[in-house]
């Protein structure tokens, strides 16, 4: 049976375009388009689509608001389109927490150009939502202000530097965290990081799959809730402890030893070599980086996320001694990455998200 699909959009041009996209797939169908949040609320509580591709930015009634409306009076799996600026990043993010399960960047530029490109992760974008149980996409308000309150409860964080890799005395010792997510991560993400204890003593490394634009609002978001200071990730930058690195989007991130002042220090690197798995950045190539350097004293977090990244690194870490933690099923929005490092016997330990910060710091004690 075809899953059907509204097409929400104030452009014409983009609901055609969105359209023919999903109809060219015969598992799709598209019943319907509207041209605002107001029309889209009320074709999702008239036609109940399977699924709703909705825009960020409309006159009337804007998608965030739609979204909000549409996941407390009539769930539905949700994929949201937006543009790449710095005020769709934001309420892209917030769509996360509204309840969204994915998002889409628009074309840019020449669309027939840039068709193509993302066609195929449209159509695989709205086939993933479809599936997804709607229990684990409730509204987050509750757990982003508790998270909130408790930071405001604590010391200033550690201020961002280059010197906590200059300073250690035996780099064998030295322990890293590395986390990737994907599909849901973003939700994820905020429910981990917060929680992580100001004094943790080394630096953490994440992995999220999002295009470039939006990893440095996703950084930002995490920096507010978090006890820990979180960045978006630069080329050449020395890792300090207690500081999280987001890889920016569209660049793998590795770390690699430098002798700096007569010292080695691991430095992040950026790159755009082709995307692996289909995705740039790739946390295998993250995980597999930190092998030579870490060692056994690796701790690698798989979340929430479709397809199978993580896995194959993953695997690098546990042939040295290193400890891998997965997100449970009945927590992840999409039971993909985590499912595949379970499937190859690769996790130690496979908890719920909530309890993902504690099995962390319970690990590395």
């Amino acid at each position: 049976m075809a899953i059907n699909v509204l097409v929400v959009d104030d452009s014409a041009l983009m609901r055609k375009v969105i359209s023919d996209i999903l109809s060219e797939d015969e598992e799709l169908k598209v019943i319907a388009t509207a041209r605002n949040g107001l029309d889209a609320v009320e074709k999702v509580e008239r036609l109940r689509p399977d699924v709703v591709t909705l825009d960020v930015e409309m006159p009337t009634l804007d998608g965030l608001h739609a979204l909000g409306y549409i996941m407390s009076e009539c769930p539905t799996p949700v994929v949201m389109l937006t543009a790449v600026d710095a005020r769709s990043a934001e309420r892209t993010l917030n769509a996360f927490e509204y309840g969204a399960v994915d998002f889409i960047q628009k074309p840019s530029g020449n669309i027939s150009l840039n068709i193509s490109d993302i066609a195929d992760s449209i159509r695989l974008k709205v086939k993933m939502a479809a599936k997804v149980d709607l229990k684990k996409l409730v509204f987050m308000e509750k757990q982003v202000n508790r998270s909130k309150e408790n930071i405001g409860m604590k010391t200033e964080k550690k201020p961002l530097n280059n010197l906590g890799s200059m300073k250690r005395k035996n780099l064998s010792r030295q322990k890293i965290l590395a986390i990737a997510s994907s599909t849901g991560g973003p939700r994820a993400l905020e429910q981990v990081v917060p929680k992580l204890p100001e004094d943790l003593n080394m630096p953490v490394v994440i992995v999220q799959h999002m295009p470039a634009g939006f990893t440095a609002s996703l950084a930002q978001r995490l920096d507010a809730q978090s006890r820990l200071k979180v960045c978006e990730a630069k080329d050449g930058e020395v890792i300090s402890n207690g500081v999280v690195y987001l890889a920016p989007g569209n660049y793998h991130m590795e770390l690699v030893q430098k002798n700096i002042n007569g010292r080695n220090s691991e430095v992040v690197s950026l790159n755009q070599r082709p995307r692996e798995q289909g995705v740039r950045p790739c946390a295998n190539i993250l995980f597999k980086s930190l092998v030579p350097i870490y060692g056994q004293n690796i701790l690698a977090v798989i979340l929430t996320g479709m397809g199978s990244d993580g896995a194959d690194g993953a695997e690098e870490i546990k042939k040295v001694g290193g400890r891998v933690i997965t997100e449970d099923e009945g927590s992840c929005v999409v039971y993909g990455m985590p499912k595949v490092a379970v499937q190859r016997g690769l996790s130690d330990s496979v908890v719920s998200l909530e309890k993902i910060s504690d099995e962390i710091v319970m690990t590395l004690k």
